[in-house]
């Protein structure tokens, strides 16, 4: 995110011409597409978007896969590779690994000149993932009814101040936080994500491509600093460690239903909290810091990435290309996931909801202030983890959590694992 993420959400332009190959004509060409599903991203939604791109490209006929879980796509590609059956197209995939081993296409300088962001997570100088979208991670979404009766008058802004109205949260018999984590995995380490990224990557940027070049380490002090207040959150109660076994579906439904008052998701959570039933209002707060400063972790990526040996090479990327820059699907995709498209031109549609405004002013407001950083464990190629070490990442803040390790354990644990992935 240090590459001058300049959204210029105040001043972005209506959308002209953004769509790819309204018609391309040709043979008819089947291509396989790796998909996800999450609470948001339902199979009706998946069906609609590929519908609504093929249309415009009748030559392009697309099979639907999906991944058995949403945070594991990425661990479903490699074994879709080694059995010999890899995508032609995926997305929300990790080009690492794949990239470094030439299986993804590289997108050329001129099919990336509509996006906001052309040189977002390069492999090796390189392009192989779209940067479709950025999305804040982890900010928080409140129950302003349950905040209001514990007579909190204003969200924290500093870390101090959300441990004193977690306190009087729970004083008033209310969970402090919603978390949740099972065959997911994420939502446990929503928390540490947001403390890794305000407070090492506010002083230290870089620190995972230094981590990169074993230039530091997660049992380094400041690392295990961070780490040290999930573990504090969990000391006090206002962790639930028995939620950490709920999955990520199971957790937003039970922040919808009022059994926690702070819920640390991506801004993605907005299009439910927008459109989903519940009896209180939701609101949005920055991630606090140590010391009240803006700081917000947020990624740009998370776009298609094309099979470079497909058979239909060039139906993928027109495919691809398609799905990421038709503003049809760019609006379903803001209404559905709650999505910040960073695409050139694009606003988003009327009638979105008041979380997601709230959520989007939050990020824009960090923008105009050069006050956004990545969100740790969500970078992806050069700039982010190591393969496989984004469920190390969650098992570390699972067992912290419920006590199972230490924090100085947890991070000589992701060390052993680091060394083991490289």
């Amino acid at each position: 995110m240090r590459r001058s993420l300049a959204l210029g959400a105040a001043a972005l332009l209506a959308v002209s011409a953004c769509s790819v190959g309204s018609n391309t004509g040709g043979a008819d060409a089947e291509i396989t597409f790796l998909t996800f599903e999450t609470p948001n991203l339902t199979p009706a939604y998946w069906d609609a978007a590929i519908k609504r791109v093929t249309d415009k490209n009748p030559g392009v006929r697309v099979k639907k896969l999906v991944a058995p879980t949403a945070d594991g796509r990425t661990s479903y590609a490699k074994q879709l590779l080694q059995s010999g059956q890899f995508p032609d197209v995926m997305i929300a995939v990790d080009s690492a690994g794949f990239a470094e081993a030439g299986n993804l296409y590289a997108w050329t300088p001129e099919e990336l000149k509509d996006f906001q962001f052309p040189q977002a997570n390069p492999v090796n100088g390189r392009f192989y993932q779209l940067p479709a979208n950025t999305q804040t991670i982890p900010p928080v979404y409140y129950n302003k009814r349950m905040f209001a009766d514990a007579g909190i008058a204003a969200p924290p802004k500093t870390w101090d101040e959300l441990l004193a109205d977690a306190a009087r949260l729970k004083d008033k018999g209310y969970a402090p936080f919603t978390i949740g984590g099972g065959k997911d995995g994420f939502p446990s380490s929503m928390i540490l994500s947001g403390l890794v990224s305000t407070e090492v990557y506010a002083t230290m940027p870089d620190w995972l491509t230094q981590r990169r070049q074993d230039k530091v380490k997660f049992a380094d002090p400041a690392f295990q600093h961070a780490f040290s207040k999930l573990a504090d959150l969990a000391a006090k109660g206002y962790v639930d460690k028995t939620s950490v076994s709920r999955d990520y579906a199971a957790t937003e439904q039970a922040f919808l239903d009022g059994q926690g008052a702070m819920y640390p998701m991506g801004n993605w959570f907005a299009a439910n909290a927008d459109s989903k039933k519940h009896d209180f209002e939701v609101g949005v707060f920055n991630f606090p810091t140590e010391d009240g400063r803006l700081v917000v972790p947020a990624y740009t990526g998370g776009g298609m990435i094309v099979n470079a040996k497909a058979a239909n090479l060039d139906a993928a990327r027109k495919f691809a290309l398609g799905f990421q820059l038709d503003k049809d699907q760019l609006d379903a995709s803001v209404k559905a996931d709650g999505l910040f498209p960073a695409i050139k031109g694009y606003t988003p549609p009327p009638g979105v909801g008041a979380t997601f405004k709230a959520g989007y002013e939050l990020y824009a407001q960090a923008v105009r202030q050069n006050a956004v950083v990545h969100a740790f464990r969500w970078e992806t190629a050069d700039d982010g983890l190591l393969p496989g070490m984004k469920d190390k990442v969650d098992q570390a803040a699972q067992d912290v959590i419920t006590g199972r390790k230490s924090v100085a354990e947890a991070c000589a644990f992701l060390d052993t694992e680091w060394a083991k992935a490289g």
